[in-house]
């Protein structure tokens, strides 16, 4: 007996309601541990004894709900999503066709015919084949989930909606058989109207998580799909799958490498700031592992794979953020709260309402009120529907995105509003977060020649080399306004340097143990080289003739606002720490321009996740700022993923918060708006259950009719949007409406 793991990514979830009934179901399955459903993604990871279930079991739960599991397979799992997309297009389609048709006849029986009752026994017929069509063509599926949790005992969205809609038949059925003064057709167009706005609901959510999720096969492909495979005989190009543990590929300058792997021969310089985030490339000799994903740059490689499919490196990282992500510590909403409770009690209310209106007239010798009873209870069910409720975090949350737009902030999910105010700790990525993400030239030491005669020939060197240390040093000559030739020869040495002749001289620029090597003496220099290197940068020494004539310390400058956004972050009562894949001096160098006294460095992308995890399970709230795909885990994994806007995709993707550009600052500005929206969250809730508290106990009179219960509806949203907006409005701050399609998690769906 041995507990185990099994993770599906499912289709069908819409709300928090649904991620709240999976875990329901199998938090009453024998042998279920424990299970972490991740709505925003459509992600279930479920932990179980293997002894007493299996994972078909798993699996025919999550179909017996009505959900659907999609392939494992990464490629196929996008083209399902797809076809679930155009499905929920056409869903919503015939609804919404069903409801305008709907709402013309409603309005042309009341102002042109001039009666709020149906007078002809066609319009009684044509609704009750819209709603019949509506809720057994596009809400079929409705009513499918809602059967599948009221056999678990479980009381959710679905329930509530089919109640509401069944009732909505059974009402106009008793005034198109029983009851000639029934509201027939008001009576069939509620059960239209509210499957419509569930379908529209989830079709919105659908179309949202259906473009979050192209960021893992953005990840995925950066790696080639094919690869020279070289065998004694020949060189065949093959397709990356079909290349085994020991096989050689060769690899050319400015290809990516194809699969992790280890050279057995060649020199060259390779980015690898896919899994390291740094910007410098790394020499690669025999020996050296590279990864991949990466790019190589300069020279011919022969590499030997060492780790193929599941086990390659970019593959351990996709699966590292579902995983991160499907795991993420849930948060349970105030409207998730409130919700929980609401809803049976509606349903309760609401078959109560129409016992006692069949039962007490009884009591004074009246006949039973058959027509108040159905009046109330679907007047119960329309003012139960949490609407109101469903909108007000949602409402709340685009106020504040539009206010976070304004600031050059995307603030993607729900969770970082409500969590942010609670975040102690911010792990923060160093390369194009705290520091600009591109090496740049910071000093200039001269020993043999004045500075502009250094940067002069070291420019003139470098000139034809595509190195980003190279490129450094012309831009430099560049913004000083140093004049510099072309070199008259150049040859570029792999991991070293470049040697060119200048002028007639011979130049060497480089390593300063390079230039050692070819007898340029250093004696003079050590201690400048020792406090450059001190300081986090990269050393080229400039020799000219033999003689070494200066040094240039190349670095990546921090980010002006950094060091004050670390001193906010202080004074907030949060703790910083800095987690790069740098090296440990480079890494302290850095921090400690900003002010930071944590340093983790060469840290690798799944052991960011795992400090994040560590930091989480000791009882703190974490954000995590970061920019590249090696911090795509680790955004995932924190409480308040935080990405560069100037970053990479899966970054961005991965993200709660997106700063747009790359102003670190935005991070606090992101916490301060989050703290609002919260608040104004509260107040929307109070609004919102007020109306419903208050319509619900009104309509058990039975005074209520159906269509003015579904104004009244209206109505409460319309109060919660004036809270959200009204001010916002006035200020001139207006609307960002963008956020509502950015918006990710359950909150398009929550008014479901």
């Amino acid at each position: 007996m041995a507990t185990t793991q099994e993770q599906f990514n499912v289709g069908g979830m819409a709300c928090s309601f649904c991620a709240e009934s999976i875990e329901k179901a199998y938090a009453r399955t024998d042998g279920v541990e424990d299970v972490d459903v991740s709505l925003a993604h459509e992600e279930v990871l479920v932990r179980y004894d293997d002894g007493q279930l299996s994972g078909v079991e798993l699996k025919d739960t999550l179909r017996d709900l009505g959900y659907t599991i999609r392939d494992p397979d990464k490629q196929k799992r996008f083209e399902e999503q797809r076809a679930e997309l155009a499905d929920g297009k056409r869903r919503l389609l015939l609804a919404g066709g069903a409801s305008v048709v709907t709402a013309a006849l409603m309005l042309w029986m009341i102002f042109v015919r001039g009666s709020f009752e149906s007078q002809a026994l066609w319009m009684d017929l044509l609704t009750l084949a819209l709603a019949l069509g509506t809720m057994f063509g596009p809400g079929r599926y409705i009513g499918e989930k809602a059967h599948q949790s009221l056999r678990r005992g479980i009381f959710n969205q679905h329930v509530l909606l089919e109640a509401g809609a069944f009732a909505g038949l059974a009402g106009g059925g008793l005034g198109l058989f029983v009851f000639p003064d029934f509201p027939t057709v008001h009576f069939f167009a509620v059960s239209v109207f509210i499957t419509t706005y569930h379908v529209l609901s989830e079709y919105t959510s659908l179309v949202v998580r259906t473009r979050a999720a192209r960021a893992v096969q953005n990840l995925l492909n950066l790696r080639p799909d094919t690869a020279r495979r070289v065998t004694d005989d020949d060189v065949e190009e093959v397709p990356v799958g079909d290349l085994a543990v020991g096989d050689r590929v060769r690899i050319r300058p400015g290809e990516s490498v194809p699969v992790d792997g280890t050279v057995v021969d060649g020199e060259s310089t390779v980015d690898e700031s896919v899994a390291t985030g740094e910007s410098i490339p790394k020499e690669k000799a025999e020996g050296d592992a590279v990864i991949g994903g990466s790019v190589n740059e300069t020279g011919t490689l022969l590499v030997e794979v060492t780790a193929t499919g599941e086990d390659a490196f970019l593959n351990r990282v996709a699966r590292e953020i579902e995983e991160a992500r499907a795991a993420k510590p849930g948060i349970v909403k105030l409207a998730d709260r409130i919700l929980r409770y609401f809803v049976p009690s509606v349903l309760a209310i609401a078959a109560l309402s129409f016992g006692v209106w069949l039962v007490a007239p009884l009591a004074w010798g009246g006949d039973p009120a058959v027509q108040r009873g159905a009046f109330a209870a679907l007047a119960v069910l329309v003012l139960g529907y949490p609407c109101a409720l469903g909108m007000a975090t949602p409402l709340a949350l685009i106020r504040g995105g539009g206010k976070a737009a304004n600031r050059g902030i995307l603030m993607r999910s729900g969770d970082a509003f409500q969590i942010f105010p609670a975040v102690d700790h911010v792990v923060l990525d160093k390369t194009g977060t705290i520091t600009v993400g591109e090496p740049a030239v910071s000093e200039v030491v001269t020993v043999d020649a004045d500075g502009r005669a250094v940067l002069a020939t070291a420019a003139s060197a470098e000139t034809f080399s595509e190195h980003p240390l190279a490129d450094a040093v012309v831009d430099h000559a560049d913004e000083q306004g140093v004049d510099y030739t072309d070199p008259d020869a150049f040859d570029s040495v792999t991991g070293r340097g470049v040697r060119a002749t200048v002028d007639g001289a011979d130049v060497l620029v480089g390593k300063p143990d390079w230039l050692a090597a070819e007898e340029v003496e250093l004696s003079d220099a050590d201690s400048a080289i020792e406090r450059l290197q001190q300081q986090g940068l990269t050393v080229s020494g400039v020799a000219r003739d033999g003689d070494l004539v200066g040094l240039i310390g190349i670095g990546d400058d921090t980010k002006d606002d950094a060091a004050e956004t670390v001193a906010r972050m202080r004074e907030a009562g949060i703790t910083p720490v800095m987690i790069t894949g740098d090296n440990e001096r480079t890494g302290r160098a850095v921090a400690d321009a900003v002010g930071i006294e944590r340093v983790l460095a060469d840290v690798l992308p799944d052991e960011k996740r795992e400090e994040i995890s560590r930091l989480q399970e000791t009882g703190h709230r974490v954000a995590m700022v970061g920019d590249g795909i090696n911090d795509a885990p680790a955004l995932t994994q924190a409480d308040v993923g935080i990405a560069i806007g100037a970053g990479t995709d899966v970054a961005i993707e991965s993200a709660d918060v997106v700063l747009m550009g790359d102003r670190l600052g935005g991070a606090m500005d992101a916490r301060e708006i989050g703290e609002e929206s919260y608040r104004k969250t509260r107040q929307n809730l109070a609004a919102a259950f007020a109306f419903n508290g208050v319509g619900v106990v009104a309509a058990t009179t039975g005074l209520v009719h159906p269509v003015f219960a579904m104004i009244a509806m209206v109505l409460s949203v319309s109060a919660v949007l004036a809270n959200s907006f009204a001010g916002q409005l006035l200020s001139g701050e207006g609307v960002n409406t963008d956020f509502a399609v950015e918006n990710g998690e359950s909150e398009s769906a929550a008014a479901s």
